[in-house]
């Protein structure tokens, strides 16, 4: 038996990154696997390149209805709905002064609003499956990010609202564990703009120094890639993890032990 067998997850921002590993290890996992993202044909390669266990669904995270849409099409095509992966997330990378009322209301509108949509589209189908729900918090939500406040923000409040929708379903007696995944600085298309955005924030251009800066924060020795983070995933969603709820799984490379 695999670790997902008969088990149908959706993911949000799949096409690329952590969310396309993900679903790919969820698949060999014996996963049904739903890619929702707005990057369509970068979508629909994902899900071909996975193979006949895979669709691409058109997904805006932060349309009420686009979530409506997501979820009745995954239901319609495997027939149920086990496990939700709220993966879709942007960084900014500015600060408090640099950062315009625009920049904040659209991190607000992915990295929050995206992950509370999510939760309400899902939530009728994973009671009936007495399913569980993933999100992607980061340790930005753990400990504070002299570089990127306003991302920390966001991925706190990820992180809290982890905790208490398990506390609310496990109130209400519904049987859906909810867990977070906090990565650190991981090798994605995401994590090269942060090197970008770093050697900017202090005036050089020196990418390659931002980079082996920030691998100096990971004890391990390295950064993480997106299988680092696709395996915990596969961990939090599959029963092996089934004692785990209102928990944060911890993926950094050591960086939150300093």
């Amino acid at each position: 038996m695999n670790r997902l067998d008969n088990k149908v997850v959706f993911l949000s921002g799949a096409a690329r990154g952590i969310g396309a590993a993900a679903a790919a290890l969820m698949a060999k996992a014996g996963a049904k696997v739903a890619i929702g993202d707005v990057l369509e044909e970068r979508g629909r390669q994902t899900a071909k390149e996975i193979g006949a266990d895979a669709i691409y669904v058109n997904l805006d995270v932060t349309s009420e209805a686009s979530w409506a849409a997501a979820m009745d099409a995954t239901v319609a095509k495997f027939g149920k709905l086990d496990v939700l992966v709220n993966n879709a997330g942007i960084f900014n990378g500015k600060g408090v002064e640099e950062a315009s009322l625009d920049d904040w209301h659209k991190l607000v509108a992915v990295n929050l609003t995206g992950v509370v949509l999510g939760t309400r589209a899902a939530l009728p189908h994973l009671k009936k499956t007495k399913g569980n729900i993933v999100n992607l918090a980061s340790i930005a939500g753990l400990v504070g990010s002299q570089l990127d406040p306003l991302y920390s923000l966001t991925k706190g409040g990820v992180t809290l609202f982890t905790k208490s929708t398990a506390l609310e379903f496990g109130r209400k007696g519904y049987g859906i564990r909810v867990n977070s995944i906090h990565p650190g600085l991981i090798e994605t298309d995401m994590g090269q703009k942060t090197f970008v955005m770093r050697a900017a924030q202090v005036g050089t251009n020196d990418t390659e120094q931002a980079r082996k800066t920030t691998l100096g924060l990971h004890p391990i020795g390295r950064l993480g890639v997106a299988d680092d983070i696709a395996k915990g995933i596969v961990f939090l969603a599959s029963d092996d993890a089934s004692f785990m709820t209102g928990a944060g799984l911890v993926v950094d490379g050591g960086w939150t032990a300093h």
